[in-house]
């Protein structure tokens, strides 16, 4: 059975249908039906979920709880709705918890396609190592420590995290290797490892800083090592010169 809209279909009618018949919102458009408003309230409890996950696992109260303690029925609780509608979107806690800050962790730590490739490598790289030293550092290390035991989250952090933002970067990568900033002779994916290398050993070992001067010399530690011209270029256009090239 098609069911349309009151107005059209049942005006002077007294078919018992004409009473549940598609009707508008009255705060908002006035062409918004029932698929519509559905909509509009799973993308605002999705929100809130998402949110709520945010607040319990950050530094300030309802938080700070811990990868380990947090629950989907805490979650549930802290953003007013039923665990039935989290499992609607997520099918684990690892999941949810992967895009509770996703979105904005991709914003922060933007891989730019536009300008000199070395120039958009260097900026996420820059960019990574600030927010990995705040909140969303303590979180991706509490993640990466739950993927040692379990395949579930292991495969989650894969899938929704790690593969899109290795394959990002792996482009820059093959674009500065044409540019002639990277060595041709080396594996654009092994060059992503390393250059990722610095900032998560640091990160998890936590064997010195993440602030910009020392993250920045880091990332220029590895690109000398695979710059196509032995890294002279690479000195001089962040400042220094190495006297042992300079005299030879």
């Amino acid at each position: 059975m098609r069911y349309v809209p009151y107005s059209t279909a049942h005006r002077g009618s007294c078919h018992p249908l004409a009473a549940v018949a598609v009707a508008p919102i009255r705060d908002g458009p006035a062409t918004i039906g029932y698929r519509s408003r559905m909509a509009v309230r799973s993308e605002a409890s999705r929100k809130a979920v998402l949110q709520a996950t945010l607040d319990l696992l950050g530094d300030q109260p309802p938080g700070p709880v811990s990868l380990q303690k947090l629950s989907i029925e805490g979650i549930a609780r802290q953003a007013g709705v039923s665990k039935m509608t989290i499992y609607r979107w997520w099918p684990n806690k690892a999941a949810l918890v992967i895009d509770s800050f996703l979105d904005n962790h991709v914003a922060s730590t933007p891989v730019e396609d536009e300008g000199p490739a070395l120039a958009a490598l260097r900026k996420h790289l820059a960019s990574l190592a600030r927010i990995y030293d705040g909140p969303e550092g303590r979180l991706i290390a509490q993640l990466i420590a739950e993927c040692q035991f379990d395949p579930a989250t292991l495969h989650e952090f894969k899938q929704r995290f790690w593969e899109g933002r290795v394959l990002a970067v792996r482009r820059l990568i093959e674009r500065a290797i044409r540019e002639g900033d990277l060595r041709s002779d080396v594996e654009p994916d092994e060059v992503a490892e390393v250059l990722y290398a610095t900032i998560y050993f640091r990160l998890l070992f936590q064997t010195g800083s993440l602030g910009a001067e020392a993250s920045e010399r880091l990332v220029d530690v590895v690109l000398e090592g695979f710059a196509a011209d032995g890294g002279r270029r690479m000195s001089t256009a962040r400042g220094r010169t190495d006297p042992a090239r300079e005299s030879a």
